[in-house]
């Protein structure tokens, strides 16, 4: 796992160190830098892999910016040439600083500087006088003699597959193309009938499994039966596109023979529901990923009992994957233990000058409230002052 993140001066975000449990969740207004956190390590992320341009940071959900916007700008602070973010876990670590220029922007970021240790030892280093290619990663191109096993390599690859996930709810329903499609779902939403599938092949071969699809089924309470059908397309009118396969749902208050409904006329929620569990539990999801406003689609009570199924899912299948989650809905924290290490709560402000601050929320001691009401009486930061 990635035990912390440093990140300098990329947009609002002028120096920040955020230590990381398996489970972070980052909350704050809206415009106080949160999603610039994720932007950053997915920034890193296309570092990692070797090359720094629109086409690296769009496949991983980071929206493309010109230098201008991409560095800080601050008035009176003095305007850094280049962006600087570190990852770093038990065994390696790995930064770089990128510099792009603000007349003539290029296609790709140049590296300025690339180190790559593990052990304390140099796997990799690149200085501002490196002569070679500075549109080219060094690491990604040392990774090609570094073993599995190599903690260098380990942290490569876990930043490499690294990826923004933000649903929209017209891909979710099959009625637009993910323009990011992959496996288990796309960054948008895609796949999602194909995902389902994938779970409930699970399910029918391992005990965990079954109880994370009875899990599901709990949390989509009107619904008697989810299925995948790529033959029937009668419920769907002929005005709006047709999808390969049919994610069906059977609700169970309807007439028998009329009560199946398509993905475009169930509930979204009950499709984010299913897009966040193919992501928790599915093998072939990043083993580092981020979701951009999670539990956007859901109500309350709904929203705290996901994210408490999120995490027990995590640890029961023991699957090592870690999350960076943004949230704007107080009820979500209530599924949040975080008297559990590896679940942390970040509290992500603007102060007087506008620089994005990162504090790691603790429980106060004298208020026996739940999470979601202590953010919203202002108890723990991380709301407007308005």
């Amino acid at each position: 796992m990635i035990s912390s993140v440093t990140i300098k001066d990329f947009k609002s975000i002028t120096d920040v160190t955020v230590d990381l449990g398996q489970i972070n969740v980052f909350i704050g207004a809206n415009g106080s830098g949160k999603s610039n956190i994720l932007e950053a390590i997915g920034v890193l992320s296309a570092a990692a892999s070797g090359v720094v341009d629109d086409e690296s940071l769009l496949r991983r959900g980071v929206r493309p910016g010109v230098p201008s916007l991409y560095k800080t700008s601050f008035r009176k602070k003095r305007i850094s040439s280049h962006i600087f973010i570190e990852a770093k876990n038990s065994d390696a670590e790995y930064s770089v600083s990128l510099n792009n220029t603000l007349k003539t922007p290029q296609p790709c970021w140049l590296y300025k500087t690339e180190n790559l240790r593990t052990g304390g030892e140099s796997v990799v280093s690149r200085g501002v006088k490196t002569d070679k290619n500075k549109e080219r990663g060094l690491a990604a191109l040392k990774a090609v003699d570094l073993s599995v096993a190599d903690p260098a390599m380990k942290l490569l690859s876990l930043l490499s597959s690294y990826s923004i996930y933000t649903p929209s709810t017209d891909i979710l329903r099959g009625i637009q193309p993910d323009s990011q499609t992959r496996s288990p779902v796309g960054l948008n939403g895609g796949r999602l009938a194909e995902a389902v599938r994938d779970i409930q092949i699970l399910a029918e071969k391992d005990d965990c499994f079954e109880t994370v699809y009875d899990d599901l089924l709990q949390l989509i309470d009107w619904v008697s039966k989810i299925s995948v059908s790529d033959e029937d397309k009668r419920l769907l009118s002929a005005s709006i596109s047709r999808p390969r396969n049919l994610l069906l749902f059977e609700d169970r208050f309807m007439v028998r023979g009329r009560n199946t409904l398509t993905a475009f006329d169930a509930s979204e929620g009950a499709l984010y529901i299913l897009y966040m569990t193919a992501l928790a539990v599915l093998p072939e999801a990043p083993v580092f990923l981020a979701v951009d406003n999670m539990g956007q689609f859901l109500n309350p009570r709904l929203a705290r009992k996901l994210v408490d199924n999120l995490c027990k899912w995590t640890f029961d299948l023991k699957t090592g994957r870690q999350f960076v989650f943004t949230a704007h809905n107080p009820s979500a924290l209530d599924g949040l233990d975080l008297t559990d290490n590896r679940i942390r709560l970040f509290s992500v402000n603007r102060n007087n000058r506008g620089f994005t601050t990162v504090t790691r929320v603790e429980l106060p001691p004298d208020k026996d409230w739940p999470l979601s009401r202590l953010w919203v009486n202002g108890m723990i930061q991380g709301i407007p002052s308005i």
